[in-house]
């Protein structure tokens, strides 16, 4: 709910309250007018207690001075608001000193002029301070503070997380990083030694045993192309490798046409668009694989094909390696490759499609986002859980929540069951007098508080020290009671007509 809204209808329910004190009065009656200018009172207090709450709390202690309990009552929310929204403790506590002295002042006021006795002043007085002005007080102040320290502990628990997240992902890379060395160092060094040897072989074997040229030939494309996985692999690792800045660019894909071209295959490259040395480093990656792992398949099921390998670069790359039908019959490949390929191609967020055309051969298409958002990881069970979002504050403080939410109940209860109370009191007092108990009235007998006790207070009417009450059983007839108030005793009676 809005606040402005909230506020409004916390206002209405303050006026409405008060103003029930025209129709039921709770003690000796007071002019309406009276009535009606707390009832705005304690309204207005609402909006001011979230604007100016510091003012809220003394502003409070006039309506001391009103007869007018039900307009008092409400002002127990106003300083447990104000408190609230109050930082420093000493500026509060003042404020809630000069509102007792105050609060005692129109208090001794408005008992001097109901002439109520000294007791009855102090114990009004002590009830006003403790349960409507120094409880709700200290159980704002205590939900005040809480705020802040909420926001620390929040703040904290959010700094952990993210510190949690960062040595995992520090871990993480300190692990790839370490494979990587072990591989780079065990690995390479045996496949250029292999390598090596290979081309020594090849070239002996050409010259002593031509009939092995073809297998020896095997051995060195094969080892070339473990090498060339090798440093894709570092590359995903997260280290680099000789080719890895080079890998993907337009000079890369022409090498790998030539390479091809060099090996029997007929195959030519279409590039469209600007060049990827740019581009980001898993782009440029995915459109070495594809490339290279498309031309390896023609290699192994189509040599003798025609082979077309197209790039095209704008908002999206598109790399796309047609080769046609071949006279020699399809091999039976275990696919493996294809899916390696669309797995990388997705994790980049791009689109992978492999399959014969309409026309016979084979189509390999990859469709690549130019800036690729998702990163790059190998999935599995070996992945790494990202950290959980930080605990919310409601879960991390919940024992103060309910400390403080009993806190405010406490202070809150006495205050709202005494507006309950006195809000039934003056609904259904009495304040209609039979025929028979008034003829049991006794001039200059019967007091003042034998009346009130049991008829409770009547409308106070034209005459000074003069209040009507309705006779029981007639629509349109009153009695009118006075009271002398130097001796307490009743000295007039009489019927009147409304």
């Amino acid at each position: 709910m809005n606040v402005k809204v909230r506020d409004g209808l916390w206002a209405a329910g303050a006026l409405l309250l008060a103003l029930v004190t025209l129709f039921a009065p709770l003690g000796r009656p007071v002019h309406w007018w009276l009535v009606v200018a707390s009832a705005v009172w304690a309204a207005a207090l609402v909006p001011i207690s979230a604007r100016w709450p510091r003012w809220a709390i003394v502003l409070t202690a006039p309506l001391n001075g009103v007869n007018n309990l039900l307009a008092l009552a409400p002002t127990s929310l106003v300083v447990f608001r104000s408190a609230r929204s109050i930082r420093s403790q000493g500026q509060l506590w003042a404020l809630v000193g000069v509102t007792v002295v105050l609060q005692a002042a129109f208090g001794g006021l408005h008992s001097w002029r109901a002439d109520d006795s000294l007791v009855e002043y102090l114990l009004g007085t002590l009830f006003s301070v403790v349960f409507l002005l120094i409880f709700p007080a200290v159980s704002g102040a205590l939900i005040g503070r809480r705020k802040p320290l909420t926001q620390v502990l929040m703040e904290r628990n959010d700094y952990l997380e993210h510190a949690r997240a960062l040595t995992a992902s520090t871990a993480r890379s300190a692990t790839r990083a370490h494979i990587a060395s072990e591989m780079h160092d065990m690995l390479s060094h045996r496949l250029r030694q292999l390598t090596t040897h290979a081309d020594a072989l090849e070239q002996s074997a050409a010259e002593h045993a031509p009939e092995l040229r073809e297998q020896v030939e095997l051995i060195r494309k094969t080892s070339a192309v473990a090498m060339e996985e090798l440093r894709e692999i570092l590359g995903v690792l997260g280290t680099s490798s000789e080719h890895d800045e080079d890998a993907g660019t337009r000079a890369d894909v022409q090498r790998l046409v030539a390479a091809s071209s060099a090996a029997g295959l007929s195959v030519h490259l279409d590039w469209s668009g600007a060049d990827l040395a740019d581009a980001d480093a898993r782009l440029r990656r995915a459109v070495h694989r594809v490339v290279r792992e498309a031309l390896t398949n023609v290699h192994k099921h189509a040599p003798s094909a025609r082979t077309r390998v197209a790039v095209t670069v704008a908002d999206r790359v598109r790399v796309e390696v047609v080769n046609g039908p071949s006279a020699a019959p399809r091999g039976a490949g275990t696919r493996r490759g294809l899916i390696g390929l669309e797995e990388r191609v997705e994790l980049i967020g791009g689109s992978f499609l492999a399959g014969v055309p309409a026309g016979g051969g084979f189509r390999v298409l990859a469709d690549l986002p130019s800036h690729p958002v998702v990163q790059e990881e190998t999935g599995g069970a070996s992945a790494v859980v990202e950290a959980p979002p930080p605990i919310t504050a409601e879960v991390l403080t919940m024992p103060r929540v309910v400390g403080s939410g009993c806190l405010a109940t406490l202070s809150l209860v006495p205050a709202l069951g005494t507006a309950f109370v006195l809000l039934l009191v003056a609904v259904f007092s009495r304040s209609e007098i039979s025929q028979e108990e008034f003829e049991k009235f006794q001039m200059s007998v019967t007091n003042e508080g034998e009346v009130t006790e049991t008829f409770g207070f009547g409308v106070p009417s034209d005459h000074a020290g003069c209040y009507r009450y309705h006779v029981d059983g007639s629509d349109d007839r009153d009695f009118e009671v006075c009271f002398d108030r130097d001796s307490g005793l009743m000295t007039a009676k009489r019927e009147l007509a409304r």
